[in-house]
């Protein structure tokens, strides 16, 4: 079993900045990847961003050039900078973790809120 602890969520206006963190604890020697996803309410959990372990990132078209996803393999965190925040990245974030870059893998964190106040 693999757990994923969050945190850095919060309010901020719109143009502004937040970073999310994530750290994986347990069996974690065989996690490929790991990364953000997001759901705002009434909508389905989308991808935000991932990253491997060779560093190797994706990222959604709607976050692109504006969130940054950097992984330490050392710590077992996987950080997401997110600069120029819309009303729209409203969403609860999710940090996940597991085989897949561009899938969503079977570990989940409990997800923290990030409002943009517009």
């Amino acid at each position: 079993q693999v757990q994923l602890v969050e945190s850095g969520g919060g309010l901020v206006q719109s143009g502004g900045s937040l970073r999310l963190s994530c750290t994986a604890s347990g069996s974690i020697d065989n996690i490929y990847a790991m990364g953000w996803y997001r759901q705002a309410p009434g909508n389905e959990r989308k991808m935000v961003a991932g990253i491997a372990t060779n560093g190797e990132t994706h990222y959604s078209d709607p976050v692109k050039g504006r969130f940054t996803i950097s992984r330490n393999n050392a710590k077992n965190t996987v950080t997401l900078q997110m600069n120029s925040l819309k009303p729209e990245d409203t969403a609860v974030y999710y940090c996940n973790a597991g085989d897949y870059l561009y899938y969503p893998n079977k570990y989940w964190g409990q997800g923290t809120q990030v409002t943009v106040s517009s």
